[in-house]
């Protein structure tokens, strides 16, 4: 009796980290869609160091002015070129959530304004959903990415 419960045991807290680590991440590349044209507008590289999400844009697809600049932001990266620009900063795994990251912020370059952000894998990883908001995340906007690698 004792066995069987200890192999129940081991089989389901084995199974909770194969979930834990199977589940998607927001690391990779991803297509930005604007959200008024619905045009493919740049790709995001997003990438973990101890724990911590960073998105930057890697590049601008079909820009309205050749090497556009983030004139409107108001922190450090104002007039920096907005390819190469870190938009997404200290964002960590939920403890208590497996798909969830938050805790950091992201920057609309188009307005220079920081918001929170939560960032949620959907369909197997292969879309993003990013949700801007300030105080509560229901008092924000979501904007679903699409996976290129």
């Amino acid at each position: 009796m004792k066995k069987t419960i200890t192999a129940l045991l081991l089989a389901s807290v084995a199974g909770f980290a194969f979930a834990q680590a199977a589940a998607p991440s927001p690391v990779g590349l991803w297509k930005t869609i604007d959200d008024e044209t619905k045009q493919e507008k740049s790709l995001v590289r997003i990438t973990e160091t101890g724990g911590v999400l960073t998105g930057k844009i890697e590049k601008l697809l079909n820009p309205s002015q050749p090497d556009p600049k983030c004139d409107k932001c108001a922190d450090e990266r104002k007039d920096k070129p907005i390819a190469g620009l870190t938009i997404i900063r200290n964002v960590k795994k939920d403890d208590d959530k497996a798909d969830l990251w938050e805790g950091g912020d992201i920057l609309d370059p188009n307005n220079g304004k920081v918001y929170k952000v939560r960032l949620k894998p959907e369909d197997g990883g292969k879309k993003l959903s990013v949700r801007g908001y300030i105080g509560m995340p229901m008092l924000g906007r979501s904007q679903t990415w699409i996976r290129v690698e």
